[in-house]
């Protein structure tokens, strides 16, 4: 704990003897992509409830909530990333709300895009049964369950808070920069974290790897729809690609931590940057666009909202 507690004082340590120029800079450069995503992302988001055929349409549902959760978790990571460059010193409990809140919307991304390649499984191996186990009113119940396990794994961190002064979660302002590292500096809630993002991301791993399985499997059956197997493979490993998405901001920190022992104060307050961009905003874009790009329901809507309603030459905008 000591060895990762320096390595974030070191971390701090560069935002804080930045100069006024290195900030304005650095906030440009990640503020410019993430309004684009956040633009995009909700550009999706009013796609999907533009339509009675998305809003109807349980893999839709799913691809929504994915959205939602992608878009609170970049928006939060922005404000929290500004309120550090501009050297903003929050109370306990205001960053704690934030970075619970980021913590919270982190973990349904993995958990929805599990109960997507969940959803493809059942229409590829039970298609008869698919009408009657993908509902509406399921789909719906699955939604609430991955907020509800968010919820769980937030409670529980919330109990490591008992060994603090209420009086001083309450009243002084925090001596560094909102983290979590900062706000919540614990080896138990530590390893906790550790051990719950290691089996949250080795379960969902497992759980979409054996939707492609059953599917591959399913597909060399002569009663199995070829063209409907050959897609539902496809989108798995879409879904494969997104889960790694999703899960790369786990190693944003480590990678850090690693950069502050081994680089000069500038080249880390660069780096840091790139890699806040790469890891944290990026993936919370990518993750539902590739979908919605490669969906040939959404790409027209999607397209004709983005370019304006225009008409598009290429695709046409909806009747």
């Amino acid at each position: 704990m000591s060895n990762i507690s320096y390595s974030y004082t070191n971390i701090t340590a560069g935002l804080q003897y930045q100069s006024v120029l290195e900030r304005v800079i650095l906030s440009c450069l990640s503020t410019l992509p993430a309004c684009v995503l956040l633009f995009i992302n909700g550009t999706m988001m009013f796609t999907l409830r533009s339509k009675p055929v998305f809003r109807d349409t349980c893999r839709y549902v799913l691809l929504y909530n994915l959205l939602v959760a992608d878009t609170a978790q970049l928006a939060m990571s922005q404000v929290l990333f500004l309120l550090a460059s501009c050297r903003v010193q929050l109370t306990y409990p205001v960053c704690g709300t934030f970075t619970t809140l980021a913590n919270l919307t982190a973990s349904i991304s993995p958990l929805t895009l599990v109960v997507m390649s969940l959803e493809r499984y059942v229409a590829v191996c039970y298609p008869l049964r698919h009408a009657s186990i993908i509902t509406i009113r399921n789909t719906t119940l699955a939604v609430i369950a991955t907020w509800a396990v968010s919820s769980l794994n937030n409670v529980t961190r919330c109990f490591f808070l008992l060994q603090f002064s209420v009086e001083k979660l309450g009243t002084f302002l925090m001596k560094d920069y909102c983290y979590d590292i900062n706000w919540f500096p614990d080896p138990l809630r530590e390893n906790f974290d550790k051990t719950y993002t290691c089996f949250m991301s080795i379960s969902a791993g497992l759980a979409v790897i054996f939707s492609y399985t059953g599917v591959v499997l399913a597909a060399k059956s002569a009663s199995t729809d070829k063209v409907s197997a050959l897609k539902a493979q496809k989108t798995l490993l879409l879904h494969l690609v997104q889960l790694g998405l999703s899960l790369s901001s786990t190693i944003y920190y480590p990678l850090l931590v690693v950069f502050a022992k081994t680089v000069t104060r500038i080249i880390f307050v660069w780096v840091q940057d790139i890699f806040y961009v790469l890891f944290i905003i990026l993936p919370r874009c990518l993750t539902s666009l590739i979908y919605g790009l490669r969906d040939q329901t959404i790409r027209p809507v999607l397209l004709y909202y983005l370019y304006g309603r225009l008409k598009l030459s290429v695709e046409p905008g909806p009747g």
